[in-house]
This record gives structure tokens, sequence and C-alpha cells, in this order.
């Protein structure tokens, strides 16, 4: 099947009809963005799709995964993107996100290649599969881990962020190893908010986890890691 091109052409004629110059240039300069924006900020964003899919709810899933792809590989602004990734995770689609669309959330990491797609992918999806497939899922992100594509090891790093203690600990230390030495700005904040997030619920692991650890961990990593230790100790 096809993707839901009224959908799509709802999409783009919402952004067209809300665009904001003044704003789209100050986040295009903010994330660096080679492809300009509509000036649409998440609020109206969210709006937006919320309309969308209440016009055009689906009851396919090859016609979903169809139309989260044209938003994707054929945007000609960022905010399409985003809304690619927003109807990709809407509630509504929850049945259609099983294991088998993980090839999907990949594409999107790595052409996507930047921290604002693949944030939103790995603590959100990647999570989201990883909960309901642990087993198939923590193979995928070893996989990941030592790859070569850099925005997939950070994914594998981060996938966990905000699981507090439901945390497969083996798992997220696993994927940490092959990047303790990686000189990358995103990997090395990548470790640190991964332990950072896990801190929250488990602290003396994370304290543990960068004493055995601080010659191999970079400045930023550790820094990171323990940036909120005084205040969970004050909490508890």
């Amino acid at each position: 099947m096809t993707a839901n091109t009224q959908l799509v052409d709802d999409i783009r004629r919402a952004l067209a009809d809300n665009a904001n110059p003044g704003k789209a240039e100050g986040m295009r300069a903010y994330m660096k963005s080679e492809m300009p924006y509509r000036g649409v900020q998440k609020p109206a964003r969210r709006k937006l799709v919320n309309a969308a899919l209440r016009a055009h709810p689906f009851d396919d899933k090859t016609v979903w995964q169809s139309t989260v792809f044209e938003l994707w590989r054929s945007a000609e602004y960022r905010e399409e993107r985003y809304i690619a990734l927003d109807i990709a995770g809407a509630p509504s689609c929850r049945a259609f996100r099983t294991l088998d669309t993980l090839p999907m959330f990949e594409e999107f990491v790595v052409t996507g290649a930047w921290w604002d797609y693949v944030d939103d992918v790995a603590t959100h999806r990647l999570r989201e599969l990883l909960e309901h497939y642990p087993s198939d899922m923590a193979g995928q992100m070893r996989s990941w881990s030592h790859g070569e594509d850099m925005w997939k090891r950070r994914s594998s790093i981060i996938c966990q962020i905000n699981r507090k203690d439901q945390t497969d600990l083996d798992l997220l230390f696993d994927c940490i190893e092959p990047n303790l030495s990686h000189t990358d700005f995103f990997i090395r904040k990548g470790i640190g908010w991964a332990l950072r997030s896990l801190a929250w619920t488990d602290l003396a692991t994370v304290e543990d986890y960068v004493a055995r650890n601080r010659d191999r961990l970079s400045t930023l990593s550790a820094r990171e890691a323990l940036k909120n230790a005084a205040k969970i100790r004050r909490s508890s």
C-alpha cells in the first residue's frame, strides 16, 4: 500500500499556513541545520499532528509506515521530519510498533545523523521496543554499540534513559564499554547522560562505575554522570 497522501498534504499545508520566518532562522541556526525550518514550534506541531490523526486515523500498519517514510524521506523542512517521528510514535499507532519496525527507526538514526532526531528515536522508540522485546533488542543494541555509525552507538547508550529501576545494567555497561575511548563529543555526552539518568535511582552503582573507570572515562562523561550526586544525596 502507499502513503496517505491526503494526510501528508494536510500536514505540509498546515506547516506553510503556520510558518513563522522570524523564528525559522533562529531554529535553523540553533540546530546548525542545512535543511530549512518553517518556524513552527513544538506545541503548534503537536496540534497539527493531533488534528491530522483525527482526520486521517490509521487502521493499516503498511499505510502508517509508508506515510511516515514519505514525510521523512521527501521532507523539505525540518518540521516535516519532526512530524514523521511524532506520527511514528503516536499512541494511536502503538500496535504497529513491533520488532520489525526497528529498521525504520534505524534509518531515522542513520539518515537523521543529528542529536534532535537521534535522541527522540533512541529515548522513546528504541526504549519502547526494548521494553517489549528485551532479548532481541538487547542483542541489537550491543551490535549497534560497536558499529561504524556513531549515531547508532549513541543510540545504544541512551536508549534506556528514564527506565529508572527497570534499567538493564548489563546492557547499559556493555554498550558503554566499546565507547569509553571514543573521542566524539556526542558519544561522551551520551555516556554521561545515561549514567546521570541511572543515578537518580541507583547512585551507588554510578559512583562505583565512575570510580572503577576513572582512567577510561572522559572528563565530560564523568562530570555529567555525577552532576546531580549532591542533590540526590540531599533528597534521599
